[in-house]
């Protein structure tokens, strides 16, 4: 079976989250930097286009397949590499709250604070950015915090997701 190869950013939340899975679940990978700064943003080049049409990162490429998204990453991990498990395996409800926590954090938050937005936002982005973080933060995150953060089976999704 072939090295599980990883285009990353060292910055990326997204690319940490995915990290962060990958030493969970004990996988040796091959790194491959993709910088979203240098030229312009290495991840706009012909040659990562052909790899990644969404000119993003982070991507995996594992098993034969070439997947992106952090979380649709993570989700793969856990269901081909069961152990540890980052997902509750019992409780199907319990499953829908750490999505649902996992959810608000990776779209409603964090993406205001991706590179390309701020850039695009301009003068005012830490007034505008803390404006929505502050906003995804009181979608009630806070008071599940509990249900799904201290879980007994140990870190699970929702940490991999909020520490990036």
């Amino acid at each position: 079976m072939a090295k599980p190869i990883l285009y990353s950013y060292f910055r990326s939340s997204c690319s940490w989250r995915v990290r962060i899975a990958l030493a969970l679940k004990n996988i040796d990978f091959e790194y491959r930097a993709i910088s979203l700064i240098k030229d312009g943003g290495q991840q706009y080049s012909d040659e990562y286009r052909r790899i990644n049409e969404q000119s993003i990162v982070p991507t995996l490429i594992i098993d034969g397949h070439t997947l992106t998204q952090s979380q649709a990453i993570i989700e793969y991990l856990d269901e081909t590499r069961p152990s540890p498990p980052l997902l509750p395996k019992d409780d199907a409800y319990k499953r829908a709250i750490v999505r649902r926590v996992c959810e608000c954090i990776a779209c409603d938050i964090q993406p205001i604070q991706n590179l390309s937005v701020l850039q695009y936002v301009g003068d005012k982005k830490a007034e505008w950015g803390q404006h929505w973080i502050d906003r995804g933060f009181k979608c009630r995150l806070l008071s599940i915090y509990g249900v799904c953060f201290n879980v007994p089976e140990g870190v699970m999704l929702q940490n991999v997701i909020l520490v990036s």
